[in-house]
């Protein structure tokens, strides 16, 4: 059985049918659930991952591709992400991934799918390699797709102290005018994950940028300022 086929089954086995149809409504899917929640699927996909382990990064990616384009429903696209992040594929994390991690945030076009490759995959690779990734990060801040500068907003999500506070900031600024909900919220979500490092240097950017509405009050929010 192949992997794909062997992803499928095991997702339908641990399904809940009558759980799918609120799923999608909560996550405001064209694409139907099977109503697989989170802790079954991931047990169930390590499973299968490492039962069926591949062994080069090219066939790595095509069966990442594979399972993302040819998704009939969220879960399987939930998949493909997990399998990015499977153990076993670590020293795949190359430069080489940057296109189909494009794709799949481009094509995605959603938080759930964006969010978990913009600040785990997007910026492991950040760390890795950033003589590469820094410039790409801040071509994607002014990209016309607004999911790919969700996603150099959030690159740095998980860096704490080593933040480059530089990088962080050009990549908000371009969407600073940006009334786009999920623009606004990353700009927010992304200092306000700073401020866990640096409170007084995020009260005084978004001061001194003057930003406002739900950017800053995302920003401030776990911080004793008004």
């Amino acid at each position: 059985m192949n992997l794909g086929k062997a992803i499928r089954l095991a997702l339908q086995e641990v399904a809940e049918p009558a759980k799918a149809p609120q799923m999608q409504a909560y996550m405001k899917s064209t694409m139907p659930f099977l109503g697989v929640q989170a802790g079954p699927r991931r047990a169930a996909l390590r499973k299968v991952f490492a039962e069926q382990r591949i062994d080069t990064a090219p066939e790595w990616r095509r069966a990442v591709l594979a399972l993302w384009r040819e998704a009939e429903y969220r879960e399987e696209r939930y998949a493909a992400i997990e399998l990015t992040g499977f153990r076993y594929y670590r020293e795949f994390q190359t430069l080489y991934t940057v296109p189909m991690y494009e794709e799949m945030i481009v094509t995605g076009a959603w938080w759930d799918l964006v969010d978990e490759l913009a600040t785990h995959r997007i910026g492991a690779l950040l760390t890795a390699f950033p003589d590469s990734m820094r410039p790409l990060m801040l071509e994607w801040a002014r990209d016309d797709d607004l999911w790919k500068r969700r996603t150099a907003i959030l690159s740095q999500n998980r860096f704490k102290e080593r933040t480059d506070t530089a990088l962080l900031y050009a990549c908000i600024e371009p969407s600073l005018s940006d009334n786009d909900f999920f623009a606004r919220k990353a700009i927010g979500w992304a200092l306000r994950e700073f401020a866990k490092t640096d409170p007084h240097e995020v009260v005084r950017y978004v001061r001194t940028k003057g930003i406002t509405g739900l950017s800053r009050r995302e920003a401030l929010k776990n911080l004793p300022v008004t």
